[in-house]
């Protein structure tokens, strides 16, 4: 049953290649861009019809071993569809599940655009819907992969929009304010930066704690809504 719906999402993929679209896209992915370059419409499109069609006949477990084959062929759209499976069956979400899906970060996912998609679509459910706590996802920045780390970060921000408190963010994300990756680093940011908006007093007291130490792609990204003047008091200082 996997074996023939890998051959059939794989044919859907090469039949519908566009290469115009690898070279527009491949530009906003300076680490590489593995795709085939399927228009959005059209993926959109089959995803959706798949999903449905395939509702009660695939399981949860049905679509992680779909998804494990997937991911690993590093294919940004393969890995969008891994995604989509798995963001269908929400519903039966268990912490296991979540561990399941971390490993995909360790030998396939390989770009921001999908540790992004992934972050919002199917990993912060499993925060909101409470199945796994904040020092679950913590574990995940003893990782080696970039992509895992950065998920933290990213992971927290769909958080935000439902009420995501300070000293539980900064619990979670101070041990990687010392990450070297400008992508950990702009996730961060990003994060702080959605904080800062409602909680500004405290964001302000974490960054002015950690400007001096941490990279400086954390302090652009979490300043960047501020006024020009005012961000200066968060300048590394000489």
């Amino acid at each position: 049953m996997i074996d023939d719906k890998i051959k059939e999402i794989r044919d859907f993929c090469v039949k519908n290649t566009n290469q115009s679209n690898i070279e527009k896209y491949s530009r906003y992915f300076k680490d590489g861009f593995d795709s085939y370059g399927i228009d959005n419409n059209i993926y959109q499109a089959q995803k959706e019809l798949w999903i449905e069609k395939w509702h009660n006949e695939m399981t949860i477990e049905n679509y992680l071993d779909l998804g494990d084959k997937l991911v690993k062929t590093g294919k940004f759209e393969e890995i969008s569809f891994a995604i989509s499976f798995i963001k269908s069956k929400r519903e039966d979400y268990t912490e296991s599940t979540f561990d399941r899906v971390g490993c995909w970060f360790d030998f396939g996912i390989r770009n921001w655009g999908n540790t992004d998609v992934l972050c919002m679509l199917v990993l912060s459910s499993f925060l909101i819907d409470k199945i796994v706590d904040f020092e679950k996802l913590k574990e995940w920045t003893a990782a080696d992969s970039q992509w895992k780390r950065r998920a933290v970060a990213v992971t927290l921000v769909e958080l935000v929009k439902t009420g995501l408190k300070p000293s539980d963010a900064i619990a979670v994300i101070e041990p990687l304010m010392m990450d070297k990756s400008e992508y950990v680093q702009k996730g961060i940011g990003t994060l702080l930066r959605g904080l800062w908006k409602n909680y500004p007093t405290e964001i302000e007291h974490f960054l002015l704690k950690w400007k001096d130490k941490c990279g400086r792609l954390i302090i652009q990204y979490s300043t960047e809504k501020m006024d020009k003047e005012y961000r200066k008091k968060f300048r590394k200082a000489k």
